[in-house]
């Protein structure tokens, strides 16, 4: 792992040599990999939402490859797939991609309990799943056997039969918009009620449409695979497209045996609160 960008006396160190010779590689601890991926601290009014994103996806675009996203990885990209969600008190995704890549609940990790115990979090984040008919396999891990109850967002218009169900399978059911759908900003607001600031998205394209859409979206973590894949597969936000499109700044840019990993921060417009 080398940073490519913001340039330090470390980057010029990491450059390639006389002949263009890269320097060897080496594995960052997690240690490192938190503190690339920090949160921004807290203002003087207290913590306020902050919602990332972390994808995947190939240089032709593709967010997926036979439906998940697992054959266009790395194994740095798990590491930093697992800090990110270290850091984070709520991982926040779709029923459709619960579905496809069989979540799992987030575990605790011994080399993070020390960082998330002087955050003030608990031993693992929770994960909550944006579903509006709450077509959910409730007999799944995610349900019976969580470190931390799971959240299930819906709208006031859900099944009431699927609610009920959902709450006798353990998971707590948090209304965030007045239809059968949820409404992101709502979401936002829902989880940061329930002492949820730290937020982490991982998808699916669908769901990180809408966020984009409504403008709710921080930051995303993209990693950029070296790899083309051609089909049809999903690009890593889907949807409408929005009427301006949105401005993001490059926040860091990581490589790694050809995988790029960057984080870009939402521009904010004169006259709003910055990060």
């Amino acid at each position: 792992m080398r940073r490519l960008f913001p340039v330090t006396d470390q980057t010029v160190a990491d450059t390639p040599g006389e002949g263009g010779a890269a320097p060897e590689a080496r594995e960052w601890s997690l240690d490192e990999l938190a503190d690339a991926y920090a949160y921004p601290e807290p203002g003087p009014g207290g913590p306020v939402p902050w919602l990332r994103a972390n994808m995947v996806s190939t240089l032709d675009g593709a967010a997926q490859h036979d439906g998940r996203s697992q054959p266009i990885s790395h194994a740095t990209d798990m590491r930093v797939f697992g800090t990110l969600r270290a850091l984070a008190d709520v991982v926040v995704v779709g029923a459709e991609t619960v579905r496809r890549e069989q979540y799992r609940p987030a575990r605790a990790r011994a080399e993070f309990a020390a960082r998330r115990e002087a955050a003030g979090q608990g031993a693992a984040p929770a994960i909550a799943i944006v579903s509006a008919g709450l077509d959910l396999d409730f007999s799944l891990p995610l349900f019976t056997s969580p470190l931390v109850p799971t959240l299930v967002l819906t709208g006031a218009a859900a099944a009431p039969d699927r609610v009920a169900a959902a709450e006798r399978a353990g998971a707590r059911v948090v209304t965030a918009g007045d239809g059968a759908g949820v409404d992101p900003a709502r979401a936002v607001r829902a989880l940061a009620a329930l002492g949820h600031t730290r937020l982490l998205t991982e998808g699916g394209p669908r769901l990180l449409g809408q966020l984009v859409a409504a403008g709710v979206l921080d930051e995303l973590c993209l990693t950029l695979s070296p790899m083309l894949t051609a089909g049809g597969a999903q690009r890593i936000a889907g949807g409408p497209e929005v009427a301006v499109p949105q401005r993001f700044a490059l926040v860091s840019l990581l490589e790694e045996d050809g995988f790029l990993f960057s984080r870009y921060g939402r521009v904010r417009r004169a006259g709003r609160k910055g990060a």
